[in-house]
């Protein structure tokens, strides 16, 4: 049995993209990290940590002086939230702003949250 070069070619492609494919679904991640903070839970549980700060403060806080709070907070695990920063305490801020529309600052959450 006598078999073409074309149906060679056919059968070395089929078996590098079998090899390709099974390459990519070893690298794909499969579980859930232990230190993934962009689940839901995560950010309820950090923005509830924010929320406990603004609520203890004077009310007139920066986002940068908040930013720094909260990382010093003893509640802060800072290898769950190894990826917070300014930027997600923005991200954070604006979600609970779009959320309660009767709040547009960290002084107005202050004033909510101790009323």
């Amino acid at each position: 049995m006598d078999i073409s070069l074309s149906s060679w070619m056919m059968i070395a492609f089929v078996l590098g993209l079998g090899l390709s494919v099974w390459k990519m679904y070893k690298f794909m991640p499969t579980k859930k990290l232990q230190d993934d903070d962009t689940t839901p839970q995560a950010q309820t549980e950090l923005m509830d940590l924010i929320l406990k700060i603004i609520k203890g403060s004077h009310g007139e806080l920066t986002e940068k002086e908040l930013h720094e709070m909260v990382k010093q907070h003893e509640n802060f695990d800072s290898e769950h939230f190894w990826r917070f920063n300014e930027n997600k305490l923005k991200q954070l801020l604006h979600g609970h702003y779009i959320k309660n529309p009767d709040t547009k600052s960290i002084k107005d959450i202050h004033k909510k949250l101790n009323t």
